[in-house]
């Protein structure tokens, strides 16, 4: 059995297309984990209509969302899936078979970015489609290859196990955590097919928190280097827990930058609609030259 595991917080507006692409999977047997982490909106009633487990707590963001989630897990593998996202319906069996060498403990597949309406941004896919050891410290990243998105993922319960599972103090980039120390354990491929789709709206974590992603990456990265060194990591996830949420004070601007984030991907595919969001990225934060500039060259 697979164990999908999502944390959603206010997902309303998206959440039954994507349980519905979730519950449409073929060829496998699924329980689906949904925690809710202290949703105000629809979606505690948009999740009670479903054939799945959900797991209430109050608001505290992704990370122990997910560790509640996967510790709830009762398959032998866990697929994760973000709310607002699709899985194809032949994502979990195609991502199933990767697993057949015993080496492997985990997967992804090729994932297609969207905006807030499916638009499409651009594809990103794996380049390591055949089981390999993919930490090399020469690298930028430590890693030669890995998930395409964190939902995109699937892995062995029991080398998430001994891993020690999501860890508490990223609260973002408990992805490439996670990551690294799987590599550590085994071998990773992933599927050449577009399998996810990712929607990325102003307010994703991946176009609104990027500062503190990119500097939990690196701290994520420099835990591995000390581990392949055999010395302690408590420092450096001491330092991981400090990052946390911007103030209130800072949303507005962004806001803007999730909104700049996404008319840029769209200019550069020559999509009209790229205009929309650049202009509304001015209206929250008009002293933007760059988002100037780019809205006077999208056509």
């Amino acid at each position: 059995m697979i164990s999908v595991v999502m944390g959603v917080y206010n997902a309303a507006e998206t959440l039954r297309e994507t349980l519905d692409s979730i519950l449409a999977q073929e060829e496998v047997e699924l329980e689906v984990i949904v925690v809710d982490d202290g949703s105000t909106d629809a979606t505690p009633a948009i999740l009670a209509g479903y054939p799945i487990q959900v797991i209430r707590q109050e608001n505290r963001g992704l990370t122990h969302a997910l560790i509640a989630g996967c510790a709830a897990a009762r398959g032998s593998l866990i697929a994760r899936h973000d709310a607002g996202d699709l899985s194809h319906p032949r994502r979990l069996a195609v991502q199933q078979r990767l697993f057949d060498d015993p080496d492997v403990v985990f997967v992804s597949c090729a994932t297609q970015y969207v905006g807030p309406e499916l638009e499409p941004l651009w594809v990103a896919r794996p380049s390591v489609v055949a089981p390999a050891s993919i930490v090399d410290l020469t690298r930028r990243h430590g890693l030669v290859d890995g998930p395409t998105h964190h939902g995109s993922a699937v892995f062995r319960r029991d080398a998430y196990e001994r891993a020690g599972g999501y860890r508490a103090a990223f609260y973002y980039g408990q992805d490439y955590d996670l990551w690294y120390r799987l590599a550590e354990l085994g071998k990773f491929c992933g599927a050449a097919e577009v399998l996810y789709t990712a929607r990325i709206t102003p307010g994703s974590i991946s176009s609104a928190a990027k500062r503190e992603q990119e500097t939990l990456a690196r701290l994520s990265r420099a835990a591995l280097e000390l581990r392949q060194r055999g010395r302690a990591e408590d420092a450096l996830l001491a330092a991981a827990a400090s990052v946390r949420p911007v103030r209130a004070a800072a949303s507005r601007r962004r806001r803007a930058a999730g909104l700049y984030f996404i008319g840029e991907a769209l200019r550069r595919n020559g999509d009209p609609r790229a205009r929309r969001y650049l202009r509304e990225a001015l209206a929250a934060w008009p002293l933007s030259a760059r988002t100037w500039i780019r809205f006077l060259q999208a056509r």
